[in-house]
């Protein structure tokens, strides 16, 4: 008995080892998904800030406001998207995305720092994201500090720039109203995507979905009589995750429940329609999971802005970001929940996530009624 053992044990190893390499679906994925794993992690895990767009409030145009103007748009790092006069519109830009960082400059701003006063500077940061808000803000203090010994050491005597600061969405910095917006993307992409890939894909692989062929159901009803509990439990999921960020987290939720609930439905059938269709292009259940974690969730943590800003991704990888469904429903997430804006600064980013529904429910369509046929 003893003396057969390690002949049966070779007989089952080759026996696995053949059931490998004859999923040739499992067995490219398990290849590339070391070789996708460090390029992403090298490339996206940056906690570096860059290209920081910066608003100004110059109430007072002269050489010296002129001079730190150029001064900012010299260095690579910064990017001025806009010169205004008051402060009126600071709101708006924060709330569309559009500035990273306000400086707000005195009035006679120049002849402050040249009577030697304590000339003040208002520094109005984003901390909708914590940890980058805090990175910018030092950024910019230092070109600050960088621009008083400039003109220190250029004749005009002694300068003093007293920087004030405020941190606008997240004044106390909690990583808590960063993380959980991209958590509830995060989740609904392991239950809708994940699960739905592994479950269909199993049923074809117990032969279930053959009995299809003999019912007068269409493929996109089929589909639909599929995807419906997992839509439903996503929705669940959604008011239970919304609920405990409130209670356990305190995350504030300065805009529309409605809205924010109908936009999980919205991302929720686009992760439906991955799953989907990453089941009906895979031939086993094991190829299905790994295809939907190499494809959905990876991504969905990585790419989408989740924990690391894109701003600091390279320029190639940026763009790339775009397919990510979740990039574009955190961006949603956190203006309804932090910012408190509604459809009319959001439009774009729900426009979006329509277009990748569509798209992929045609997609997914087509593929599994090849399948059935």
């Amino acid at each position: 008995m003893n003396g057969s053992s390690p002949s049966a044990l070779g007989a089952f190893v080759r026996k696995e080892l053949h059931h490998i390499l004859r999923d040739r679906q499992t067995l490219v994925i398990l290849l590339l998904m070391p070789l996708v794993q460090v390029l992403l992690f090298g490339y996206a895990l940056r906690t570096d800030v860059r290209d920081l767009r910066v608003a100004l409030v110059d109430p007072t145009p002269d050489a010296v406001t002129l001079r730190l103007r150029n001064r900012l748009e010299a260095t690579p790092r910064f990017r001025i998207v806009r010169v205004a006069s008051s402060t009126r519109t600071l709101e708006a830009q924060f709330q569309r995305r559009s500035a990273d960082v306000a400086i707000v400059l005195p009035t006679s701003f120049a002849e402050g720092l040249a009577r030697g006063d304590r000339t003040p500077v208002l520094l109005v940061t984003d901390a909708s994201d914590p940890n980058s808000g805090t990175t910018m803000q030092s950024y910019v203090r230092a070109a600050l500090a960088d621009f008083e010994r400039e003109l220190s050491t250029s004749g005009r005597g002694s300068v003093h720039i007293d920087v004030a600061s405020r941190m606008r969405f997240n004044p106390t910095l909690e990583s808590a109203n960063l993380f959980v917006p991209g958590l509830i993307a995060l989740v609904l992409t392991l239950v809708s995507a994940l699960m739905t890939a592994i479950s269909l894909s199993r049923e074809k692989e117990q032969g279930t979905l053959e009995v299809l062929l003999v019912s007068p159901l269409r493929p996109w009803q089929i589909i639909v009589g599929k995807v419906l509990p997992y839509l439903g439990l996503g929705f669940a999921i959604t008011c239970l995750v919304l609920l405990a960020a409130r209670v356990v987290f305190d995350v504030p939720m300065r805009g529309s429940v409605t809205l924010l609930l109908g936009e999980s439905v919205l991302y929720t059938i686009v992760s439906l329609s991955l799953g989907v269709l990453v089941a009906a292009r895979t031939a086993s259940q094991r190829a299905a999971m790994l295809g939907a974690l190499v494809g959905t969730m990876m991504p969905t943590a990585l790419l989408s802005g989740m924990i690391f800003p894109i701003s600091s991704m390279p320029g190639w990888l940026q763009p790339l970001t775009n397919v990510v469904p979740a990039r574009w429903f955190i961006v949603i997430a956190r203006g309804i929940m932090l910012k408190g804006v509604g459809l009319g600064y959001l439009w774009h980013e729900t426009l979006v996530l329509t277009a990748m529904a569509l798209l992929l429910l045609v997609a997914a369509t087509r593929s599994f009624h090849a399948q059935l046929d």
